[in-house]
């Protein structure tokens, strides 16, 4: 038994299938690979060499991913399903419900060509939209807001991009997503969902990016808003976020939701006492939801933070001395030098072009695939910590520098180097174990 396999592949659309990836032991490979901007017919050798070989030899089997890799229109299809019929090659499709003992040429048949029909109509749209990819071109869509479309590539929009820089610029300050949505109402009185603020601060268009609908993004396409480093500590400031219980990163006290009972287990709220007639509020640290009988006390929120402030004075430096900062370099140097060695490759496209070695649709595809590439390693590059961590370790170890912050700064420093707060009370004495986020 002789059984053989063919594939047309787009290299804009998908790669071409291994030989491991049929499931088959297969006698021989019949492999077409279309070119990246052909919009017309495409030619297909392989296909017209394996009818050669078949009427010479005729095989039993012949495996294809889907039908409509057989030609570009349902009558070629159709004309080539009833040639290899004749040939007595039955056909069996790995990615679709066809096999030619179950669809003989007739009304059933018809009814999957028509199937196929739509799918390439769709199948052309992807093409194009692949084929804009290679020119770097914005994909579809909206415009995000800041932005319009200039010629071919995104451009500043000078009358709402100060708005989505000035969001920005609030959450990298006070570290609250609710707290710039509410900003930018009234300041600007631009109203926006919390989903919407995520989505800008996620967003890496604003990033001076240009993504795509298949998850691919190219680095460095028009002029961003904010820049990289700035990109980076919001990645740093959503995944801190991520880590806290609802609603507190907008909280207005430094400590909250980070506070955990070492006993029950539960995070402590933070809650306001006042007494009639007198302005002086007291602040308490307290468990909502404690399943101890009886429940654990309120603790006074000032005296945790206090203690608070003295721990971490005290083992910051040495958590952050604890970081193997060689290795962390290594990395950096790594991945520095694999994007120095991406950009050069990059650099060296025209030359080849103009000696021929290349040309210019398979340039493009390679240029387009290097660029996304490097955007991949640079993504990786900033999720590394800051180089300057130990210099900030020791100039946030005195404690006057937590002493002459407001309690929003507080807050945000703490969350930039605290994971959780292990809080106990034993024969009334406070104590505290702080755990960090390195």
């Amino acid at each position: 038994m002789k059984i053989i396999a063919y594939s047309y592949t787009n290299p804009l659309l998908e790669s071409a299938p291994d030989q491991a990836d049929w499931g088959w032991e297969v006698d021989g490979v019949y492999e077409d690979l279309g070119k990246p901007e052909s919009s017309g017919h495409a030619t297909r050798t392989q296909l017209q060499q394996l009818f050669t070989d078949c009427e010479t030899e005729p095989a039993d089997y012949l495996l294809i991913r889907r039908l409509e890799e057989l030609g570009d229109t349902v009558e070629e299809i159709s004309d080539r399903l009833h040639k290899l019929e004749v040939m007595g090659v039955a056909i069996i499709a790995t990615e679709q419900p066809y096999t030619s003992e179950n669809y003989p040429l007739g009304a059933d048949l018809l009814n999957l060509l028509h199937a196929i029909q739509r799918q390439q109509r769709s199948r052309r749209i992807r093409q194009g939209h692949a084929r804009n990819r290679l020119e770097v071109a914005p994909p579809p869509g909206k415009v995000p807001y800041g932005y319009r479309r200039g010629k071919g590539k995104y451009t500043i929009d000078r009358s709402t991009s100060p708005v989505v820089k000035d969001f920005f610029e609030h959450f990298l300050l006070y570290g609250s997503l609710r707290g710039s949505v509410r900003y930018l109402a009234k300041k600007y009185g631009k109203k926006i969902s919390v989903t919407t603020g995520r989505r800008w601060l996620t967003n890496p268009v604003y990033r001076g990016n240009t993504a795509y609908q298949n998850g691919e993004i190219i680095s460095n396409t028009h002029i961003p808003i904010i820049s990289k480093e700035e990109a980076a500590q919001v990645d740093r400031l959503l995944r801190r976020n991520s880590r806290l219980p609802p609603r507190t990163a907008s909280a207005r006290r430094s400590l909250a939701g980070l506070v955990v009972c070492a006993e029950c287990q539960s995070h402590l709220t933070v809650t306001r006492v006042t007494q009639r007639n007198q302005d002086k509020e007291y602040l308490y640290l307290r468990s909502t939801s404690c399943p101890q009988r009886p429940k654990c006390k309120a603790i006074p929120y000032q005296e945790v933070l206090e203690n608070t402030i003295e721990t971490v004075c005290r083992d910051l430096p040495l958590a952050v001395a604890g970081i193997n900062f060689p290795q962390l370099d290594t990395l950096k140097n790594s991945l520095g030098q694999a994007i120095a060695r991406q950009q050069e490759i990059l650099a060296q496209l025209p030359a080849l072009i103009e000696t021929g070695i290349l040309d210019v649709e398979t340039a493009k595809l390679r240029a387009y695939k290097l660029r996304t590439e490097i955007s991949t390693l640079e993504a990786k590059l900033a999720t590394l910590p800051p180089v300057n961590l130990r210099s900030v370790a020791q100039a946030v170890s005195i404690p006057q520098f937590w002493l002459d912050l407001s309690e929003t700064e507080r807050r945000f420093y703490f969350r930039e180097f605290i994971r959780q707060i292990d809080i106990t009370v034993e024969n009334k004495e406070l104590k505290l174990q702080v755990i960090f986020i390195f």
